[in-house]
């Protein structure tokens, strides 16, 4: 059993973290949908789940640390390692919004800016003063836009705590609102690029990975944030004056990141249907399934924060798009995992008759 687990985090992929961000958003949307069991149920698993996976990343750290740096600074998958920041942010969220728990969501907040300042500027260092870069066409996809929704989701929890605080909350709101717009510049600069490579690079079907759909999720959960920042504004006369100024921001991320919708989809009828690509499971997606759930729930959100009740209809009907993706890939992942444990105990007999 032991050498099983240090199998499994061995071959860790960065970004599963996504399976907290995705089952995080899905039960914060079952929650303002009135689904109070379900977002019950996927708390508790979403925390298990927190768990076993810092367990085999603190395995991995220990035992292949110089394998987790080169992960951490390399183009292609380093910015996987954004979702450690994201789900641990997501999870805190969680907490304060389905249970109520505000002393774990306020550490879990500050492990959450911990770990942003090292992915932040581990990745983006290395990528700048690295000597071998690779084309852009090679180099970017969409698991890069996670630094925005890490940011964001640092932006979310220190908002969703300032309620809780007893004194200085001018000072986390000034902190969180930073942040946001730190998100929005990160992901205006890297979506240009991106848009850039679907448009004027060729772009082969095997590389329409799920991460694109990242494209979509960051500005999701950019449209959350600024929500959440709308309706805790009375908290801070700063916020109170530049409130009309969030709402059109925020309903312009909210826009764009609806206009991604009906092309992703698009996209993945095109590599799936089309040129009729397995649908086998990955870890990859779950950053398909984080993105319907945070739309659901930042849409949700907006409709409240701008008073705008008639888009209350759109979270109604995505999230059960985003639950059934959830209960496909999670099948997935299971089945996975089964097959992953039987061929690892036949290895083990077999190894075991030859001694």
């Amino acid at each position: 059993m032991i050498k099983f687990i240090k199998e499994l985090a061995e071959t860790l992929f960065p970004s599963y973290f996504a399976f907290i961000m995705a089952t995080g958003a899905l039960s914060i949307s079952a929650f303002l949908l009135g689904m109070r069991v379900l977002a019950d149920a996927f708390l508790y698993l979403n925390i298990a789940a927190f768990i076993i996976l810092w367990i085999l990343t603190l395995i991995r750290l220990v035992r292949n640390s110089k394998q987790i740096f080169a992960d951490l600074t390399s183009h292609t998958i380093g910015s996987g390692f954004f979702t450690t920041v994201a789900g641990t942010c997501v999870l805190g969220s969680q907490l304060i919004i389905v249970a109520q728990s505000y002393t774990a969501a306020l550490y879990l907040w500050g492990l959450g800016i911990f770990l942003w300042v090292i992915v932040m500027y581990t990745f983006f260092t290395a990528v700048t003063v690295a000597k071998n870069t690779p084309t852009l066409e090679e180099g970017i996809n969409g698991a890069w836009l996670i630094a925005a929704v890490a940011t964001q989701s640092i932006s979310i929890l220190g908002t969703l705590l300032v309620p809780y605080l007893s004194s200085g909350r001018d000072v986390v709101l000034f902190f969180t609102v930073c942040m946001y717009f730190l998100g929005c510049m990160l992901y205006l600069n890297i979506i240009t690029l991106i848009f850039y490579r679907f448009t004027f690079l060729k772009l082969d079907f095997t590389a329409m990975t799920p991460p694109y759909w990242i494209n979509m999720g960051a500005v999701a959960i950019t449209s959350l944030a600024g929500a959440t920042l709308i309706l805790n504004a009375t908290y801070w006369s700063f916020l109170v004056e530049i409130r009309p100024f969030l709402k059109g921001f925020t309903l312009f991320f909210w826009a764009a990141g609806t206009w991604w919708i009906p092309l992703l989809f698009i996209l993945v009828f095109w590599r799936h249907v089309y040129h009729r690509y397995p649908l086998d499971y990955g870890p990859q997606w779950w950053a398909m399934v984080f993105p319907l759930a945070m739309y659901t729930t930042s849409t949700w959100k907006l409709a409240v924060a701008l008073d705008v009740p008639f888009l209350k209809a759109i979270p109604r009907v995505m999230f059960y798009v985003a639950l059934l993706t959830w209960l496909a890939v999670f099948g997935g992942l299971l089945h996975h995992v089964y097959i992953r444990t039987i061929t690892f105990y036949r290895a083990q007999r077999i190894e075991t008759r030859r001694l």
